[in-house]
């Protein structure tokens, strides 16, 4: 276990024991495949989940990538997917969704189709970032390193709600409807081994980006608060090692937002009015590549504190690159 840079208090688990492509057997009901997508949002990769034996449940089938569906058609052979499960429509998680169910014919499950509320707006320091890694990318002839993009192609043949139990043969899953990362996003809980599938809710090995607008500040701390009424032993991340003590963990993640809003409204006492002079205060430890996706959750702070009444926002369209101020 490790505290990642820049994030207080909170112990990640940055280690992880695979092989991309291998199936794991992780624990009596589930396994795992982890695609070979490593980058700043998704770790390691896409940690795709197979769920029972025989007839079995797909989550998160992850990128439309030729090695990774290779990999998971070898892992099933000999079974029939009868579910295929979104924990929301990133494009890491979501893609693969639509050649295994033509392969399958399994019907897909999830909340609904990406979010009209995520705007893909940019900030100027975004949209340096994004000019300076397509300049590298021209100059080393590499593929710039993957971000969190969205699949807009992707509607669920089954829209599940929250506290939906989809059944299947000697399994079946809760489904939790946790907006927060976005508003689409849904955990699945196996009561028979009181389990999480917990998406990109929470994850163990870094904090989640809250990716305002569509990403909520508000809706993430009351979903983080919920887990804490449940029973879960282990949650299983789609990105990341399992997390085996959750409940102080997931506290340590609700403190560590509670902070960053005290070091938020101090910045903006300081004098900060924008939303790149924070982040280069409160993420000064941090590589600055990941600047950028520290200010979507700077701003999704901002917001909180702004529908408060504590913080004055600048116009919408301006949001990322205007001016903030205390009330």
């Amino acid at each position: 276990m490790s505290v990642y840079p820049g994030e207080m208090g909170i112990s990640f688990n940055r280690e992880l024991d695979f092989e991309y492509g291998r199936v794991d057997q992780v624990s009596p009901l589930i396994r795992r495949v982890i695609a070979n997508n490593p980058g700043g949002f998704t770790f390691m990769g896409t940690g795709t989940y197979i769920v029972g034996h025989g007839n079995v449940a797909v989550i998160d089938p992850g990128p439309n990538d030729a090695e990774h569906l290779a990999a998971l058609r070898q892992a099933l052979e000999g079974e029939t997917v009868t579910h295929i499960l979104i924990t929301h429509t990133h494009s890491d998680h979501s893609p693969a969704a639509a050649p295994l169910k033509e392969e399958t014919g399994a019907p897909t499950y999830g909340f609904g189709p990406h979010p009209s509320g995520d705007i893909p707006i940019y900030s100027a320091s975004e949209r340096a970032a994004l000019a300076e890694a397509a300049a590298e990318a021209e100059k080393t002839g590499k593929t710039p390193p993957p971000k969190e993009g969205s699949d807009r192609d992707f509607v669920p043949d089954v829209v599940v709600h929250d506290g939906d139990i989809i059944v299947g043969q000697g399994w079946s899953l809760e489904a939790l409807h946790t907006p927060g990362h976005i508003s689409n996003h849904l955990c699945f809980a196996l009561e028979k081994e009181k389990t999480l599938f917990s998406g990109d809710h929470v994850m163990g090995w870094s904090t989640s980006v809250i990716s305002a607008p569509d990403g909520n500040l508000t809706d993430y701390m009351a979903n983080l608060r919920r887990l804490l009424e449940r029973d879960d032993e282990v949650y299983w991340p789609t990105h990341g090692a399992a997390i085996t003590d959750p409940h102080p963990y997931v506290r340590s993640l609700i403190e560590h937002r509670e902070e960053r809003t005290r070091q938020i409204l101090a910045r903006l006492e300081a004098g900060d009015t924008t939303i790149d002079q924070i982040v280069a205060v409160l993420y000064a430890d941090v590589d600055k590549k990941l600047h950028p996706a520290a200010g979507r959750s700077v701003l999704a702070h901002l917001i909180a504190l702004a529908n408060q009444g504590r913080v004055k926002a600048p116009v919408q369209n301006e949001w990322l690159d205007g001016q903030w101020h205390l009330l």
